[in-house]
């Protein structure tokens, strides 16, 4: 929203947006314009959870009644629909705006909606007859190619090859899991890439930041989970490449058509692995049984969730024309002769045909050789939160919602599954079930001991530190072309600036170092004086002790109370027992200031606990003692009694 709204406002027109991302006061302020007489606000994004509530419909109810509201829009419509590949149930209660409103104009807009979802978006908004306008699912600026990465020695350097071959042009690379965003992005930047890793596993701030750098034109490469890039209006990206293969025909669609809204040539690259295929069908397999549990009404939705991935692994396996797979599965009967060789399989079949029997006999050799591990690597991904960014909106819980490239519940839901076990009646493919199950157990035993010595993903590695250096230097020379007099040495400040880094967040994390090193970069692009930048890094910007001792005073940990407070304890026993030794130093010290007073050494924790134990047994007997000496005996209490 936040984007679209930037992009209005360029144009002239007066857009805002609500978010709970946005101060009080900058809410406070849009509030107080739509209860104007005439607002000046004449396009507003909102949530479909704060249609939802009643205090917002309420609002729109008294501008409507002054005449004010004209149209409603409903964007990524296909997200009300069950039957979509990004089912939403937050868009449901958007069928309340026909009974609330009911002489408003309704338009609802999606580029990913087969008939059956077209069907199910005018049922659910309660549209009356509505005009339909449909325009073809072709993108025939778009090139569509598959590789194979069975058959290839190294998918990562294929790619960095394909991204240098075209040279300084905008691009997205999709991945599955957030390990692989990081990894990939690290190798790329390494091979002189300008990118960044995009993925809900960063914080706010530094999400914000690739975005703006992306679409500003700083960083030419982003690699994302599947989320990114819905609203974000940029025509001129020219390449989008999928790492793993999508869930199903219209997600692969809808990222697809990421690239080349200018209607300029562009390319659409799959990377296509057995691995990949076994790794999503588990993920289907286990939210299927979830919902074959829960209820049986779900059962054709988790059946379509299959035959929507079976229309990719066609798209990936088959060797037709890729473009007239695509335009079918959108119900757009075309012939291949639409194509005019742009994809491979039209431009290179020859080629394709072998790539294809080269596979197959590749396959059929890893079985013979023994099971596919691909149910092992997915547990120990679930095991070690290597997490995915794949969901099914079905099973989103109920709540808030705005940014959607933050939920993994389907993810979640397959974590949850995994470690669980079924129940006995369960009758649908119960052996196919507990082979699947052996299998797993077999390969997370085997596994094992490899567990014990994996590195932590989390690490800073050597080649991501380098990456980072290589960051920096680029933006000290951007700010000596700037700037026009920065002195200093480029090879040896980017380094002080990467070490400062490390030092400050080495031990938190590959993502408070990735924030550390963009907040370096931002601050090199965006200062106007050299001065100050030959400053900083004279002066090490910031002393490492100091950013220690900051970071340790808001909260002191238990081991330092415990020390300070047996410091305490013992100081007290010697201040009891030593006084007159201590006045003595003391006169000492006063009469030569050279000599310094030795303290007597602290104890252990263990001597002080055995100190305070004694102590504590000490102090009852001599109680006794005092009582006992103080007190007359029982022939004297008798006599006083008898008196």
């Amino acid at each position: 929203m936040e984007n679209q709204v930037m992009a209005l406002k360029e144009k002239g027109i007066a857009a805002e947006f609500l978010s709970s991302t946005q101060t009080s006061q900058l809410r406070n302020k849009i509030h107080e314009d739509l209860d104007r007489g005439q607002p000046s606000i004449r396009l507003l994004y909102v949530t479909p959870e704060l249609i939802a509530t009643s205090g917002f419909m309420s609002k729109l109810k008294k501008i409507h009644g002054r005449g004010l509201l004209n149209l409603i829009a409903v964007d990524e419509a296909h997200c009300i629909s069950s039957w979509g590949h990004d089912f939403r149930p937050s868009y449901r209660k958007l069928s309340s705006l026909r009974n609330q409103l009911q002489d408003v104009p309704i338009l609802a807009l999606t580029a990913t909606a087969i008939p059956k979802v077209q069907k199910d978006v005018i049922d659910s908004l309660n549209l009356q007859n509505p005009l339909v306008l449909k325009s073809s699912f072709n993108r025939p600026n778009i090139y569509y190619e598959v590789r194979y990465k069975d058959l290839m020695d190294d998918a990562y350097a294929d790619l960095c090859d394909v991204l240098k071959s075209a040279g300084d042009v905008c691009a997205i690379v999709y991945c599955l899991e957030r390990t692989t965003c990081d990894d990939l992005s690290t190798h790329l930047s390494k091979n002189g890439i300008s990118c960044a890793a995009y993925h809900a596993g960063l914080n706010n701030k530094l999400r914000s930041s690739v975005l703006d750098d992306w679409i500003c034109s700083k960083i030419q490469v982003v690699v994302a989970t599947v989320a990114f890039g819905m609203g974000i209006d940029r025509k001129d990206v020219r390449i989008v490449c999928h790492f793993n293969i999508p869930k199903s025909m219209e997600a692969f669609y809808q990222e697809s058509g990421r690239a080349g809204r200018d209607q300029l040539p562009s390319r659409s690259l799959l990377y296509y692995g057995v691995d990949d295929r076994k790794r999503m069908e588990f993920i289907l397999s286990i939210a299927e049984s979830k919902k074959l549990q829960s209820s049986d009404s779900q059962h054709g939705l988790s059946k379509k969730s299959t035959s929507d991935f079976n229309l990719m692994v066609e798209y990936c396996e088959g060797s037709g024309c890729r473009r007239k797979k695509i335009l079918e599965s959108f119900g757009e009967e075309v012939s291949a002769s639409l194509c005019k060789k742009s994809c491979d399989a039209c431009k290179h079949p020859n080629l394709v045909a072998k790539y294809l029997v080269e596979l197959t006999t590749a396959i059929a050799v890893r079985q013979r050789n023994g099971f596919s591990k691909i149910l092992s690597s997915s547990t120990d991904a679930f095991e070690n939160e290597n997490f995915s960014e794949f969901w099914n909106r079905n099973d989103e819980a109920s709540g808030s919602e705005e940014d959607i490239s933050d939920s993994e519940d389907g993810f979640e839901v397959a974590k949850g599954i995994s470690r669980s076990k079924f129940s006995k009646k369960t009758g649908i493919n119960e052996k196919i079930e507990l082979l699947q199950r052996a299998e797993e157990n077999y390969y997370r035993n085997k596994a094992h001991d490899k567990q014990a010595n994996k590195p932590d993903k989390n690490a800073i590695s050597g080649a991501l530190r380098e990456s980072s250096k290589q960051r920096l230097l680029d933006a000290l020379k951007q700010a000596h072309q700037r700037l026009g007099d920065l002195k200093v040495d480029f090879e040896a400040s980017s380094t002080i600036l990467e070490n400062e880094c490390f030092k400050k967040y080495g031990k938190s994390g590959k993502s408070f170092y990735y924030s550390q090193v963009a907040s370096k970069v931002r601050w090199l692009s965006t200062t106007s004086s050299a001065a100050e930048i030959t400053n900083q890094i004279g002066t090490g910007i910031t002393s490492p002790l100091e950013n220690i001792t900051r970071k340790e005073e808001p909260s002191r940990t238990v081991s330092a109370m415990l020390h300070d407070e047996r410091k305490k304890e013992v100081n007290k026993v010697i201040g009891e027992q030593r006084c007159g030794d201590i006045e003595s130093k003391t006169s000492v010290k006063a009469s030569t200031p050279q000599m310094q007073t030795k303290l007597p050494a602290i104890p252990s924790f263990s001597q002080f606990v055995n100190s305070r134990k004694s102590k504590e047994m000490q102090q009852p007997k001599a109680s006794e003692e005092k009582e006992h000496h103080h007190s007359p005996n029982k022939h004297t209490k008798k006599r006083m009694r008898l008196k």
